[in-house]
């Protein structure tokens, strides 16, 4: 199966200890992706930005 992060060709087995990634690289730019919200879940009901009560 590709690799998410860089499309390479990789098992995606238990020898593969970075499944479904290719290798430790990619597996750490997809975290550090996530981890700079530059990956984000969307909200169904999304809160007004001046919420006063």
């Amino acid at each position: 199966m590709p690799c998410p992060q860089c499309g390479t060709q990789s098992e995606y087995s238990s020898a593969n200890p970075y499944r479904p990634f290719c290798s430790e690289r990619c597996r750490l730019v997809d975290l550090g992706q996530w981890a700079s919200e530059n990956y984000r879940i969307p909200e169904n009901n999304p809160k007004p930005e001046n919420d006063e009560y």
